[in-house]
């Protein structure tokens, strides 16, 4: 049988426990906060008084946060490009008439994913502190550009890229929201704290995907998860480009900023990379064939030289000027 039969063998024999995941996972939507509940109420005639809050306590902020902030804003804004690529995933069926579990995961997912480039987004342009049209010019390009993070129709590398990205982004807005606090923002700060705890629901989620289906099909997923690490993952804004840009200028840039800051680093990547394992227990593996053997040493071994190739990176330690922060957002 081959690969892409097995996989979809595994999704379609997995599929009825979906529904379970999306109850412990995911919250209702009568039930989980909406970017209204931290945003100033437009209807109160405090409004405006809120927004001058907003706008002061965005006074405390320097350049590589504002820059690091928009970045992780245009990356949450362009999930329809997220959305899409699941929904063409091999196993994942919503045009066979049913209520497939996978789909509706996807839908799920996608809507609690919105919610925070639309809390952002609107605080963006109530801190009077970045340039809106260059920010929405970029999530444009980031949209129309599409993305390829190397996982093709795969649901197996997929959901290797979801279970690591997810993390990726709890780690970023969690250090963002103390940055904020430790700044006198407490309502920037609150934002993203509870932005990244979504990310944690849903790395957990992601995580218990792979793990369900490393019960079905131990080979095929650690050999997955190989092929992922070796072409590295990739962030989903790996495209980020400003106005007048060319595909990726942008991202390189951004990256730089967010090591300086500290907000995700190349020892966050290691990190990750060894929890994934632990949680996998990809050590104790045993009876895979001759190649998936050579996959699951390979991961092992993977954080250590890792761990060796980081310690003689070097980063641009030089503040590179976007389109997106201009001068009124540095201090």
């Amino acid at each position: 049988m081959s690969i892409k039969n097995v996989r979809l063998e595994v999704m379609q024999a997995i599929e009825p426990k979906v529904e379970g995941f999306i109850d412990e996972f995911l919250i209702p939507t009568e039930k989980i906060w909406q970017p209204t509940d931290f945003l100033p109420d437009s209807q109160s005639d405090k409004f405006f008084d809120e927004v001058e809050k907003i706008r002061g306590e965005a006074k405390e902020l320097g350049y590589d946060f504002w820059v690091t902030l928009v970045a992780d804003t245009i990356t949450e804004e362009a999930l329809p490009t997220y959305e899409s690529w699941l929904m063409d995933v091999e196993g994942i069926d919503q045009h066979n008439g049913k209520d497939n579990g996978w789909s509706k995961w996807v839908r799920a997912w996608t809507a609690e994913e919105n919610r925070h480039g639309d809390v952002l987004n609107k605080y963006l342009y109530l801190s009077g502190r970045v340039n809106m049209r260059e920010i929405e010019i970029t999530t444009q390009h980031l949209i129309s550009d599409g993305f390829d993070i190397g996982t093709d129709r795969d649901p197996y590398k997929n959901f290797v890229y979801t279970t690591f990205q997810e993390l990726a982004t709890n780690i970023s807005h969690k250090r963002v929201g103390k940055m904020a606090k430790k700044k006198g923002n407490p309502l920037l700060a609150k934002m993203c704290t509870i932005i990244a705890g979504d990310e944690m629901r849903h790395h957990l989620a992601y995580r218990e995907f792979v793990k369900t289906i490393m019960g079905q099909d131990p080979d095929g997923m650690v050999l997955a998860f190989a092929d992922m690490m070796k072409k590295k993952i990739v962030m989903p804004a790996h495209f980020l480009r400003e106005s007048g840009g060319t595909i990726g200028e942008a991202f390189e840039q951004f990256s730089n900023c967010a090591q300086r800051l500290g907000v995700y680093t190349s020892q966050d990547y290691i990190d990750i990379l060894k929890k994934l394992n632990d949680y996998w227990d990809i050590g104790n593996l045993r009876g895979l064939s001759d190649q998936a053997e050579k996959a699951r040493v390979y991961l092992m071994k993977l954080p250590e030289r890792l761990q060796r190739i980081s310690e003689r990176m070097q980063f641009s330690q030089q503040q590179y000027t976007f389109k997106w922060v201009e001068a009124n957002g540095m201090l």
